[in-house]
């Protein structure tokens, strides 16, 4: 049966702050406001590279969550799944962002507690949503911001893996949302709903306490399990703004490790939003193709390419990604303008 949506995810969406210029929190007089959120991010990328995708969320009942509302739509990604909250004390989750320039390193300040988000039930969810979408996403966040919305996200996850929905969940793990242990055993409960799993190799090692090689470690999600692909990001931070970027894919289907050389020496604009381009990248390209060589390509140029855009969201569509996978793999002299 046809599903109107390829990808449906759920998660916070926020209101990004930043001191224009290079400027310092601490002593900026102005700020520039953009939307944002991992599934946010995550949903408009694939709906930018050209397939249907919408967002679960909520969001208080006023201007702030209109211009969420417009934003969303902007990108291409459905406001069918938005929920309003129209009760007292209504808000809009923020967060407030500074560049980097080194040595000093990037600097970010959470103002989320208590937003609308944190109120949703699953129950307010439109319940045709959960036959309608090929794919799921949600994040480590989402189960991190307290009870509520852990319970409605897995709730959720439950729904979509029972009416025939690909399963993707990016453990995106946040230390300043909640500890190891409860993390650990909190994902370790839904991993076996999960087709699709981004994990870095430090939540590996430290939050999931794996040892040995990580294409070791990546199999063993797999065989303990059940998960099909298994990604990993490898990120090279040389300085604030110079970075080099590429990823491995494992597909226990043909146990197979997928890898490709790095982008190398990114002129970094902005790295907010370039895991979550990566998450996009991989997810449109096994939407798309279901084969992980191109979600490898399309993971890793859409991450690359977001480092060079300011704000959270990408701004990439299917030509401009497919040119800079060309020109990724291609040797000898290029040409330095598009024309």
């Amino acid at each position: 049966m046809k599903k109107s949506f390829d990808l449906v995810t759920c998660g916070e969406i926020m209101l990004r702050l930043s001191p224009p210029g290079g400027e310092r929190l601490v002593r900026g007089d102005a700020f520039e406001k953009r939307a944002g959120g991992a599934e946010l991010n995550v949903a408009s990328g694939v709906s930018l590279l050209g397939l249907r995708t919408g967002i679960i969320s909520k969001l208080p009942d006023n201007e702030m969550g209109t211009f969420i509302k417009n934003r969303t739509r902007f990108v291409g990604v459905s406001d069918d799944f938005l929920i309003y909250d129209s009760q007292p004390g209504a808000r809009l989750g923020l967060y407030y962002y500074e560049n980097g320039a080194a040595p000093r390193k990037p600097a970010i300040v959470y103002d989320r507690a208590g937003s609308s988000f944190h109120r949703i039930d699953v129950e307010e969810v439109p319940q045709e949503v959960y036959g309608d979408a090929r794919m799921f996403h949600t994040s480590g966040i989402t189960l991190a911001l307290g009870e509520g919305t852990r319970k409605a996200a897995v709730e959720m996850m439950r729904r979509f893996k029972e009416a025939g929905a690909c399963i993707s969940f990016d453990v995106n793990y946040r230390a300043n949302l909640w500890d190891e242990d409860t993390a650990r055993e909190t994902i370790k409960s839904i991993l076996p709903m999960v087709d699709i799993l981004f994990v870095s190799e430090e939540s590996s090692r430290r939050m999931f306490r794996k040892t040995g090689e990580l294409p070791q470690i990546m199999r063993s999600y797999c065989e303990e399990f059940g998960v099909r692909l298994v990604c990993t990001t490898q990120r090279t931070v040389i300085s604030p703004k110079d970075h080099t970027f590429t990823s491995i894919i494992y597909d226990h289907q043909d146990d197979r490790f997928y890898q490709e050389a790095p982008y190398e020496h990114i002129d970094v604009v902005d790295r907010i939003g370039s895991g979550d381009a990566y998450v996009a990248g991989v997810l449109f390209g096994m939407l798309k193709y279901d084969d992980p060589a191109q979600a490898l390509r399309f993971g890793n140029a859409t991450s690359a390419v977001k480092n060079t855009i300011p704000g959270d969201l990408p701004a990439s569509d299917f030509r401009e990604i497919s040119r800079i996978i060309r020109g990724h793999s291609a040797t000898g002299p290029q040409s330095e303008m598009d024309r």
